[in-house]
């Protein structure tokens, strides 16, 4: 499978990296959120991979499917019919998931029984996403996020590095939850909660 990463960001080097690693998958390159309409870009490349270009660049590569990372904000323009999603072979998926196009999950992560991530939800190293889960649509979860069962994380939300939340719980749309802090009750939209207990700190 041809594969095109979308979007220019640390995460994409990471990602490229892994997909080499996967019998069957040729990554093509990158195409860069910030180039516009450009057609071609013959002389930059990112990780090693070229940079293809920019959003219309992708007309010349109509078998490839497309990885979108969390700085790419165009699927609106351009659609998902050609989200791909990539699992890392190192990664532990549950029987009765769900797991929506254009997601992107790292090494050593667990995604539970009966859990759901909604499209192009990012998935970190070693985040744990428990059974009954329900991950929103671009949510990030970063590296030893620790999700327990049924709790509902809405979409854009931001869960740091080694933030657990307790079971049953909702973490609001487009939330963010500092690093360390341990989520004890619910989290409204919008707001930013950071500690153990984990207290809001910021809400507009």
């Amino acid at each position: 499978m041809d594969i095109i990463i979308l979007g220019i960001d640390i995460h994409g080097i990471e990602l490229a990296a892994r997909i080499a690693t996967v019998d069957g998958y040729q990554l093509l390159g990158f195409i860069a959120h910030d180039l516009g309409n450009a057609d071609t870009n013959n002389t930059k490349t990112f990780g090693g991979y070229p940079v293809l270009g920019g959003a219309t660049a992708l007309k010349h590569y109509p078998n490839a499917m497309h990885l979108p990372l969390h700085v790419w904000k165009l699927e609106h323009e351009l659609g998902k019919q050609k989200w791909a999603s990539f699992i890392d072979p190192l990664a532990v998926v549950a029987p009765g998931t769900q797991i929506g196009a254009g997601c992107i999950v790292f090494p050593h992560c667990f995604i539970g029984a009966n859990a759901r991530l909604d499209d192009g939800v990012l998935m970190l190293a070693g985040a744990v996403v428990n059974h009954d889960c329900h991950v929103g649509e671009r949510a990030i979860l970063t590296t030893n996020v620790s999700l327990a069962g049924g709790v509902k994380i809405g979409p854009g939300a931001y869960i740091g590095q080694a933030a657990t939340v307790r079971q049953n719980l909702q973490v609001g749309a487009n939330s963010l939850v500092g690093m360390g802090s341990v989520v004890v009750k619910d989290v409204p939209d919008r707001a930013t909660v950071m500690g153990n207990p984990a207290r809001v700190k910021g809400q507009p």
